[in-house]
């Protein structure tokens, strides 16, 4: 026959029909003294333990048979209510009849399922004429590896042939007696069946001690017989007969992970009905059984289930955090092992088993250490999407992670802590009963975030999640006045950014009411009630609250404050104390020492400010030092205390000043680095108060203190930020990829990636923009990494390091640079010539007020001169241009003629800053007539001027010179925009025909105007095209400069637009447009406006324009422009200043002075 009966007995035939499983042998050399019957996997015959005991030195027993015979097919299908009477949980459940006192044939081990049932649906051929009944028993197996004895009886039935062959072909259910009140019960189907065998049979197996074995279902029955009758004596008999067999499987015993199960399941069960006492070494005897349980083993996730309940037991009678948190990493473990729908899965998932754990493990108080944020990412995975517990087990890993970026200052942390409370609240929509808690973590957190990274979006939503959260919290609830303590505080740090009074009502009100509900006293303004109260809230702090700090801070800033009133020293030294105090219980990068070295500072110097002792002040910028310098806190706190340096260093002239600004300028960098998009880098820039004068008045320091060198470094390190930082990912990397090919690549590729991240976190989905910073983030860290491997490079140690004096000098081997300085402290110029130290020109009869009503009188000049007719006299110009001469250009002039001999009609370069970028400097005119009735030469007449942003700008577009292409010329006209955008233009399409007229024959010129002049056509022309003419409306946004626009026939062509593209082969592009040239009053020293930005995508020379341009009129200097551009036939930018001098005064008859000034020329 094809499939061989196993058997064992000498004459009792039996088969197995041609669809059952087949059977294998399972002899295992490896394991001679293997205590299992026969292989779990498939059903088979083994002898009655009576007649093995002599079998055990003999692998197999062959035997031969001949029969002609009557049988019953069995076919086994399935059991219900399958209660196992210990209440452990088993491997697995299988069946066995016993035919007669020789024989026994038992199923494969089925997985238990949460119903309590077991499908087999298995075949045995059975001979009733051997025995006029039969054995039916249900076990439960605590091992799916190997089985040490029988296991546990579930069931036992005896019955006659008759009783089985009564049902007919039909399936039947077999009850079985009660256990514990449940019926047991299989269902089986029979059916007669004649066959004729003459075949060999093996009996396989090893056969060992039966005293193990027996032990084994002894201590089975018993722990049984004391589950069910709660009978000390069954215990302990069971205990003694599992402890034997542990004795008898040694360390080596492919059985003593078994036996140790065994004999600790008895203790727990012992333990649980407070029978036995020691759970200590009940868990060991389980960890030791995991230990002998590797992964993948079939037994190892009872084992871990088995040590979870020996860990709950104990955390529940001693409460060691310890035994919680390993019971939720087992069952990390432990879940994905248990198959679906078993009576082990149940279990597991059961408010007994991980619910109860992951309850447990939220009660634990934060432990932001490494093991203690595993934990808690471990609890989260034990709550996927959908689970109760999820809401708190993100909260508590958010509190953790916080805790971390408290300790450590790395604001990846807190980013993570916002996502998960992000997601905590989204869990708990409206009518939730703890979304008031969630919504007041996420916005604490994000409170924490814009302390640390000055971000306004963080501050707006904080409000909002409080106020929604104080509106959950009406009169009468516990926490609000939680909710008005946070809500105020964070209305106040608003009102300290914007300035807005209703802020600031707000809290006080809201402060009130929560003082009320606390303390039942009405609120007192007087400083030394306030005393009071701090001293109040201190001493009921305990001495290791985590925040203890915070409270020191309060009482010693208060305590400053009435120093400064009463000079009284027991306050000053108090609050001396209190802080010193504050950093002895904060760790060495707790972010928070920052503050504490700002209440350092601010005492000291309080302190010198009326004692004047040096060694005050020595101790206040010492502490200044150390606040800007603490690596863990935030940059914007940082940069606070570096102004507070700077501005003590400047009041008190102490020698530390250079450095402060030096520090200052650093951090803002660094700042400004960490915003992913233009816009909100220029937001982070403007966000301190005394800030936007920093860099120039850090050039006034170095000129002050005759370190002209540094002071040209320190203006060119501060100025120009915004250009600075974006063109570092524009870095042209000829010579390192000379040197280095492979990390010219890297450094090129982190760039595009970064550049392409810049304006990814403008999201209104503000989770989504969390995700899209805290990518941008890892991108610049790379980024970093990739410019410091660089820089161990020989030759690139200053690799995109603010330049050195030497490096900017070579700005100048075509002309003087001349730097504008305009601070609170002097107003002078710096020229740097070809060659040498730079030359300080003091400009005595100039100050900072006195630039800036010139400014304005400028403003008026222009408005009022737009308004009257090209003929009248434009004395208010006259007048102010004078004003630029004497005052300003003339001592200048001086030293480039007399000093530097600057030959005339030479090319200078004015670098203005501060309120010089808003003064026409190049239109400085003295406007008198010689004696010989000849007149004064004015600027133009002595030099040819052009502007740079910054001198960096000017040293990229010459680099970029050398990669010229063979020109090509578009000129771009829009001059009927539409409605709203402004007034029909009616000289554009006369101006582009001019254009193209007076063009090089040799060149391809093209024109776009009408209704192709839009938004993606004017992009399109420009990146394709090396020089570019653009006639139509422009529109400078002071406010937000970046958005500053052409005006197309469809959208806006903004300075962002320009920006975001790099055309390396751009050359020349004039812009007929108003307003093209001149920045915004918010950072006038960033140079932010369209020509600047032109120049930054590429373009080397640009010709633009300060105020609004008459097209009726322009067009003569456009056309006089190109005339001389164009008088050789030949295309170089490098012409423009001269051409646009000789256009400018060739027009004098035609155009009016204001519409001559306004064209200005900057680059190369």
């Amino acid at each position: 026959m094809p499939n061989s009966p196993r058997q064992c007995g000498n004459t009792l035939p039996i088969s197995l029909p041609p669809s059952s499983p087949p059977i294998h042998s399972v002899h295992h050399p490896a394991h001679p003294q293997s205590s299992s019957f026969c292989s779990i996997a498939t059903p088979c015959w083994v002898a009655q333990d009576a007649d093995i005991s002599g079998l055990k030195a003999s692998p197999f027993l062959s035997l031969s048979y001949l029969s002609h015979v009557a049988h019953t097919l069995f076919t086994v299908l399935n059991g219900k209510n399958l209660q196992v009477p210990s209440d452990r949980i088993p491997a697995g459940i299988y069946v066995s009849i016993d035919v007669d006192w020789r024989t026994r044939w038992k199923s494969t081990i089925s997985v238990l399922s949460a119903d309590k049932s077991v499908a087999w649906g298995e075949i045995v051929t059975l001979s009733s004429h051997a025995s006029p009944a039969l054995s039916v028993e249900i076990r439960a197996s605590y091992e799916a590896d190997r089985m040490l004895g029988r296991g546990e009886v579930i069931g036992k039935l005896k019955m006659s042939w008759d009783e089985l062959l009564d049902h007919g072909d039909e399936p039947f259910d077999l009850p079985f007696p009660s256990m514990h009140g449940v019926h047991p019960s299989l269902t089986l189907k029979t059916t007669v069946v004649h066959t004729c065998d003459n075949q060999n049979g093996v009996l396989s197996g090893y056969l060992v001690e039966r005293n193990i074995a027996r032990d084994t279902d002894a201590g089975h029955a018993h722990v049984a017989k004391y589950v069910t009758n709660e009978t000390v004596s069954h215990l302990n008999y069971a205990v003694r007969r599992f402890q034997s067999v542990l004795d008898q499987c040694p360390v080596g015993h492919p059985d003593r992970a078994t036996a140790l199960t065994n004999l600790a399941w008895a203790r727990l069960e012992g333990y649980n009905r407070d029978d036995l006492e020691d759970i200590d070494a009940t868990t060991s005897l389980f960890r030791d059984a995991l230990a002998l349980r590797p992964q993948r083993h079939p037994d190892r996730l009872f084992s871990l289930y088995n040590l979870t309940k020996a860990l709950t037991w104990r955390y529940r009678e001693k409460y060691t955090a310890a035994n919680i948190s390993e019971a939720a990493r087992l069952y990390h473990e432990l879940l994905p092992l248990c198959p679906e729908s078993t009576y082990l899965c149940s279990s597991t998932a059961g408010s007994n088993g991980v619910e109860y754990v992951i309850g447990e493990c939220n009660k634990l108080p934060t432990d932001a250490s490494d093991e203690g944020i595993h934990l808690r990412r471990v609890v989260l995975e034990l709550c996927p999407l959908g689970h109760q517990f999820r809401p708190i087990a993100l909260v508590m890993l958010a509190q953790a992670v916080e805790v971390c970026f408290n300790k450590h200052g790395n604001v990846d942390d807190l980013d993570t802590s916002i996502q998960l409370s992000r997601e905590a609240v989204s869990l708990c929509p409206e009518g939730h009963s703890d979304r008031d808690c969630y919504l007041n973590d996420l916005a604490v957190s994000l409170l924490s975030r814009f302390n640390h990274q000055g971000k306004h979006n963080d501050l707006d939503e904080a409000i909002s999640l409080l106020e929604e959260a104080l509106r959950l919290r009406p009169v009468g609830h516990r926490f609000r006045h939680t909710s008005l303590d946070n809500l105020g505080a964070t209305l106040t740090s608003r009102f300290k950014k914007g300035g807005d009074i209703d802020d600031i009502t707000r809290a006080v009100s809201l402060y009130r009411e929560a003082l009320t509900l606390c303390y039942e006293l009405e609120v007192s303004e007087d400083l030394n009630e306030a005393i009071d109260l701090y001293r109040e809230s201190l001493q009921l702090t305990r001495l290791d609250d985590p925040e203890r700090h915070a409270y020191l801070f309060n009482l010693s800033s208060a305590l400053c404050s009435r120093f400064t009133q009463t000079q009284k020293n027991e306050d000053v030294e108090e609050a001396i104390t209190l802080c010193q105090e504050s950093l002895a219980a904060l760790s060495s990068l707790h972010p928070a020492r920052c503050f504490s070295y700002m209440w350092l500072e601010k005492a000291y110097l309080s302190r010198y400010q009326t004692l004047h002792d040096p060694a005050d002040l020595s101790l206040a910028i010492e502490h200044s030092r150390l606040a800007s310098g603490h690596p863990t806190q935030g940059f914007p706190a940082r940069i606070r205390a570096a102004l507070r340096w700077v501005a003590a260093a400047e009041d008190h002239q102490h020698d530390s000043v250079l450095e402060a600004y030096q520090v200052c300028l650093e951090l803002f960098d660094s700042h400004v680095m960490t915003r992913s998009s233009i816009i909100s880098r220029r937001e982070a820039a403007t966000t301190f108060d005394g800030a936007r004068p920093l860099p120039i008045d850090a050039t006034s320091c170095a000129i002050r203190r005759d370190n002209l060198r540094r002071a040209v470094e320190l203006m060119e390190q501060g100025r120009g930020q915004q250009w600075s930082l974006a063109s570092q990912l524009r870095t042209p990397l000829e010579d390192l990829q000379s040197v280095s090919p492979e990390l010219a690549r890297k450094f090129l590729h982190l760039g595009k990636h970064l550049s392409d991240a810049q304006g990814s976190t403008a999201s209104t989905d503000r989770a989504d923009a969390d995700r899209a910073a805290t990518e941008y983030r890892r991108l610049t860290r790379e980024w970093e990494a990739a410019v410091a491997e660089i820089r161990d490079l020989p030759a690139f140690s200053r690799f995109l390091l603010p330049p050195l004096y030497e490096d900017l000098q070579v700005v100048a081997r075509q002309g003087p640079v001349i730097i504008l300085v305009a601070s609170q402290y002097s107003c002078s110029a710096i020229i740097i010539p070809t060659s040498g130290d730079p030359h300080h020109v003091p400009l005595p009869s100039v100050t900072l007020i006195e630039l800036t009503n010139l400014k304005d009188r400028f403003s008026r000049a222009i408005r009022q001169a737009s308004r009257m007719n090209p003929a009248e006299p434009r004395k208010d110009l006259i007048v102010l241009s004078r004003i630029i001469w004497d005052e300003i250009m003339l001592p200048i002039v001086n030293v480039l003629e007399h000093v530097l001999k600057v030959e005339r009609r030479s090319r200078i370069w004015l670098c203005p800053t501060a309120a010089f970028t808003s003064i026409p400097l190049h239109a400085a005119n003295p406007f008198l007539t010689k004696p010989d009735r000849s007149k004064e030469p004015c600027l133009e007449d002595i030099y040819i001027c052009s502007y740079t942003p910054t001198l960096s700008a000017l040293v990229r577009s010459r680099k970029l010179m050398k990669k010229r292409v063979p020109p090509s010329f578009v000129a771009i006209g829009q001059g009927q925009p539409g409605a709203g955008k402004g007034k029909e233009l009616l000289a554009v399409d006369s101006e582009l025909e001019l254009v193209h007229k007076l063009a090089p024959a040799t060149v391809n010129c093209t024109a776009i105007s009408g209704d192709a002049a839009t938004r993606a056509g004017a992009l399109e022309a420009l990146q394709e095209n090396t020089w570019v003419h653009l006639a139509c409306h422009g529109k400078q946004d002071r406010t937000q400069p970046y958005d500053s626009h052409f005006v197309m026939k469809d959208q806006h062509l903004t300075l962002l637009d320009i920006m975001e593209r790099d055309i390396p082969h751009a050359e020349f592009a004039f812009l007929s447009a108003c307003h093209t040239a001149v920045g915004d009053e918010e950072t006038p020293d960033e140079v932010i406006h369209l020509a600047a930005g032109l120049q930054f995508s590429g373009f080397k020379s640009v010709i633009g324009t300060l105020w609004e341009v008459d097209d009726g009129v322009a067009k003569h200097v456009v056309e006089a422009f190109y005339k001389y551009m164009f008088r050789d036939g030949v295309m170089d930018c490098t012409k423009a200043a001269w051409a646009l001098n000789c256009a400018t005064h060739s027009v004098k008859t035609k155009v009016p002075l204001e519409q001559r000034m306004v064209f200005v020329h900057i680059g190369v």
